[in-house]
């Protein structure tokens, strides 16, 4: 019986487990991947952390891992299939049958990338529709390639390819980008970047690779279609949460309802990071999230002990 168990090994379950080591917690954290950090790993530059601003993704997700660790965190591999209730706590249940009793449980287990749900999408994933442009860039270096959003994950893996690519095009649904000032302000600097707003994506276009994208203009209904080489989409997560239905409260997109505090509306659950409701989600308050939920669950075991 362990007093909590993490679910994700992204920044706001490595900061619970650096949290809950110190309070000299006896628990573990589950992560269904091999490697720790969750997306940060994935991304080029992270220069909006605190003290460490200009770090590589994957470099601060090691930082972040190697703190545990240092600390004796205990980190097992296994994806989570369901939660049941037991009279001490609860019972975790992998999918491989693994099963582990916590009084306790911190979800933040983060989100998944959303799909644009077009032809030609999923038969071109990994023919040139990407998720993922720190990942998959460089194999665009000097040709075209379009993405597809409007929020600073978009803007920045625009920038990024912009420094590869021979041309990147940007699609936006709307007039203007939701992304940070900044990040919109080098976009519109870049001379091979173009701003194409008001626009969705009607169809991905290839037969073996991609070759084209098909777009329609929402306010003039004009289709244009552009010849290309690759599309990186990045419109937003999708939480993971599916394990959780009917364990804890959800909001209208699937995410936990919960606060700071990380309290659900189950006491013995708490949530971290960008599986729950918030307004910004970043490393720094993912790595905050973890910190409070650790907290509550000190205070939830003090109570109940």
């Amino acid at each position: 019986m362990f007093d909590l168990i993490i679910i994700g090994a992204g920044p706001a379950g490595l900061a619970a487990a650096i949290y809950a080591a110190r309070a000299e917690l006896k628990f573990i954290v589950l992560e269904k991947e091999i490697m720790s950090g969750g997306q940060i790993i994935n991304t080029y530059e992270v220069d909006n952390y605190p003290g460490l601003y200009h770090m590589g993704g994957f470099d601060l997700a090691m930082k972040f891992r190697e703190h545990a660790d240092a600390l004796g965190a205990s980190f097992v591999t296994g994806e989570v299939e369901r939660i049941e209730a037991i009279p001490a706590g609860k019972k975790v249940i992998c999918k491989d049958g693994t099963e582990y009793e916590t009084k306790t449980v911190i979800l933040s287990g983060g989100a998944k990338h959303r799909k644009l749900e077009v032809p030609g999408e999923d038969a071109l994933a990994g023919s040139g529709v990407s998720y993922c442009a720190t990942c998959d860039g460089a194999f665009f270096r000097g040709k075209e390639v379009a993405v597809i959003g409007g929020g600073d994950v978009a803007v920045e893996d625009a920038l990024f390819l912009a420094r590869l690519c021979k041309k990147v095009y940007v699609v936006h649904r709307r007039d203007t980008f939701r992304a940070a000032k900044t990040l919109v302000t080098r976009l519109a600097e870049a001379e091979n970047v173009e701003l194409v707003y008001d626009s969705v994506v009607k169809e991905i276009q290839g037969k073996f690779k991609v070759e084209s994208l098909v777009l329609e203009n929402k306010k003039t209904a004009e289709e244009r279609t552009i010849a290309l080489d690759g599309v990186f989409i990045a419109v937003g997560m999708l939480p993971e949460t599916s394990a959780y239905k009917g364990l804890v409260e959800l909001d209208a997109a699937g995410y936990i309802v919960a606060d700071e505090t990380g309290i659900t509306s189950d006491p013995a659950v708490f949530a971290a990071g960008d599986i729950r409701t918030k307004e910004l989600r970043q490393v720094v308050t993912a790595a905050s999230d973890g910190a409070n939920a650790v907290q509550s669950v000190e205070r939830y075991l003090a109570e109940v002990n």
